[in-house]
């Protein structure tokens, strides 16, 4: 994940959504009615319509921003509300290259059980900010591989964590976890600008982290633990 400026057509959308002229989900791709695993998207926010801050200050969504994203505790699990950036590090594939991503990175932080890259085109995989004096994620309990489950417009999508991102911004998925949720997966001016829930379910870690049947799988199983322990 890199620092990236808002373009023309993304501040444009803003201003629309802030004037109301446009739903808070919308986005260029067909979003889906489907959903993964047995937990419902509103079961899930239910949990998490309060704030316990873990974080020692805040984070911007955006280089333009202001800091105002908290990390929060809950019983088994972490979670933020934000926006979505597209990250497509990794490996290269048609959807993620330099060509298509001005912003490519070759690599990710958490590597594939053969030792290469993730593939942000087909895996869902979330970004975590960097270590830094606002917040260690490790020490939250969040390692490579652990399960996230990513909420917007009424529907749920497993991931994994898979890359880290600039120390004081928060908010970016893989291009896989935006299609999923029917977000516009274009690494340059894709991405959603609010309403987006990351819940981080804690010592969590899906082996191999490349499988995302194997993140659903855990990723509901540890769903339905939230929802019983909160």
């Amino acid at each position: 994940m890199r620092p990236r400026t808002l373009t023309l057509a993304a501040a444009s959308g803003a201003a629309l959504l802030a004037a109301g002229l446009l739903p808070a989900h919308a986005s260029a791709a067909a979003p889906k009615s489907a959903r993964e695993g047995t937990v419902g998207a509103a079961d899930l926010l239910a949990k998490v319509t309060s704030c316990s801050q873990i974080s020692n200050g805040k984070y911007r969504t955006d280089e333009e921003t202001s800091a105002t994203v908290p990390v929060c505790g809950k019983n088994g699990a972490v979670f933020w509300k934000a926006d979505m950036d597209i990250d497509c590090d990794g490996r290269r594939t048609a959807n993620c290259n330099e060509d298509r991503d001005p912003w490519f990175q070759a690599d990710t932080a958490f590597h594939q059980s053969d030792g290469k890259p993730l593939n942000a085109e087909t895996l869902p995989y979330v970004v975590v900010p960097s270590t830094s004096t606002i917040w260690n994620y490790s020490n939250a309990g969040i390692k490579g591989g652990g399960v996230v489950a990513v909420i917007y417009d009424n529907k749920v999508e497993y991931a994994v964590v898979g890359d880290t991102g600039p120390s004081n911004i928060i908010g970016e998925a893989s291009y896989a976890t935006a299609k999923a949720l029917g977000i516009d997966p274009d690494p340059k001016t894709g991405g959603a600008d609010s309403g987006v829930t990351y819940i981080l379910f804690k010592n969590s870690k899906v082996s191999p982290i490349e499988s995302h049947s194997a993140a659903v799988s855990l990723g509901d199983q540890l769903a339905r633990q939230f929802l019983a322990a909160n």
